[in-house]
């Protein structure tokens, strides 16, 4: 379905200190905020293994997650995040809207 907004979902698992990946993540949020598209992120640390982290992102399409992927800035951003942590997996979901929302 074409503009069916999307859920990124992408979990790491950090390789060094904790603080240096929660400084790099937020100078990575701060370009990926100013892409179009981005409706809401949380990043959150696992209770029991300060290593691991989720990020959940919600787009409003998939192709403004493709497009901020693309954008020439970003491939610095994941390089600094890729030597910092390992990447598990990454989850993209359409997100559904119920009743309510």
């Amino acid at each position: 379905m074409v503009g069916m907004a999307i859920t990124f979902i992408n979990r790491f698992t950090v390789n060094g200190k904790p603080e240096d990946f929660e400084s790099a993540f937020t100078e990575t949020a701060e370009f990926i905020r100013k892409q179009p598209g981005l409706v809401r992120y949380t990043l959150s640390r696992d209770l029991e293994d300060e290593t691991r982290y989720v990020n959940v992102a919600l787009w409003e399409s998939a192709q403004a997650l493709r497009d901020a992927v693309a954008h020439p800035d970003f491939k610095q951003h994941a390089a600094a995040m890729r030597a910092l942590a390992t990447s598990e997996g990454t989850v993209y979901a359409e997100r559904l809207t119920f009743a309510g929302e």
